[in-house]
């Protein structure tokens, strides 16, 4: 029995089905909750592949896996997502070490960064954390449509709630604000995971698409906020955040419980979703705007120049 059944609110590690025979595909799992996820998965069983921009930092993470799991199998992929050229390699080299992919994690991401460019030209925050995962899914998802109970789980962020799509201003060459690039980032990730589930089930497809968000998780990624909030961190970090590990949760539950569906979106279950055990969780109406989603998604296509088989 899912331990979900016996202990409500309380979803943790232990609660992950056998992953042997499976195969997951984890973008940035060099470190953070990508790495935390990657952990344990492979101690379920499954054939873990680390999608990751930087070699070394890659290695480490393989090195610790295995020290940790002898038996571990774990590979790595060289994934920048800032680049579709490289997007575009990691696909195809994906694709012919795998004939069917059970699971596929769109975690990693930039956060707060100044304005700078991919690339390819897009703005930074967008194009790494929205475009490039659309890009890669797109490239890789018929190797999931044929294995069943196969999903893509895409990591968002509280931050969506701030998050607007100006379709006038999609590449903020107009106007830059940190803050506001990654919220309409990350309220991207959730729009993409509505529209692909929507596709997906039109299509009657074995696949299906749901989202996650740690919270406040002890991660890199504060490393690009302002200078204050920078040095202010260390004295609120125990208030706003926990740790990569139980970060981790909400994409874990959305990636392997037996009980979530498509379409669902998994975060804390704290105040403010800041902190806790995953659970289902709502987004803001602005993610649900059908019109908005399919726009976004036919912008994409023609930014990427990637088709989807759905």
């Amino acid at each position: 029995m899912n331990a979900t059944a016996t202990r409500p609110g309380r979803w943790t590690a232990a609660d992950v089905p056998d992953q042997t025979g499976r195969v997951a595909v984890i973008t940035g799992a060099n470190t953070g909750i990508g790495f935390e996820a990657a952990k344990v998965l492979a101690a379920r069983g499954a054939t873990v592949v680390l999608a990751c921009r930087n070699p070394d930092r890659a290695g480490d993470a393989l090195a610790r896996l295995t020290a940790s799991n002898a038996v571990a199998r774990v590979e790595f992929l060289r994934l920048d997502l800032t680049s579709l050229a490289s997007v575009r390699e990691a696909a195809a080299e994906l694709r012919a070490r795998h004939s069917e992919i059970d699971l596929l994690i769109n975690n990693a991401g930039v956060m707060w960064t100044p304005r700078s460019t991919t690339a390819d030209g897009f703005e930074l925050q967008f194009g790494t954390n929205h475009l490039g995962h659309f890009a890669f899914t797109g490239l890789v998802l018929d190797r999931l449509l044929p294995v069943t109970g196969s999903r893509v789980v895409t990591v968002s962020s509280v931050g969506h709630r701030t998050g607007r799509i100006d379709f006038d201003d999609l590449q903020s060459e107009r106007k830059y604000g940190r803050h506001r690039a990654y919220g309409a980032s990350k309220l991207a990730n959730l729009m993409f995971t509505y529209e692909l589930q929507r596709r997906l089930e039109v299509a009657g497809a074995n696949t299906v698409a749901l989202a996650a968000h740690p919270g406040g998780a002890g991660t890199e990624l504060v490393r690009n906020a302002p200078r204050l909030i920078r040095r202010l961190y260390p004295l609120f970090e125990p208030l706003v955040t926990q740790s990569a590990e139980r970060g981790a949760l909400p994409t874990l539950r959305a990636a392997t419980d037996p009980v979530t569906r498509g379409g669902e979106y998994y975060g804390p279950d704290g105040i403010g979703e800041v902190k806790g055990f995953p659970k289902r969780v709502g987004s803001s109406a602005r993610s649900h705007d059908k019109l908005v989603q399919r726009r976004l998604w036919q912008e994409s296509l023609q930014l990427t120049g990637v088709t989807f088989p759905v």
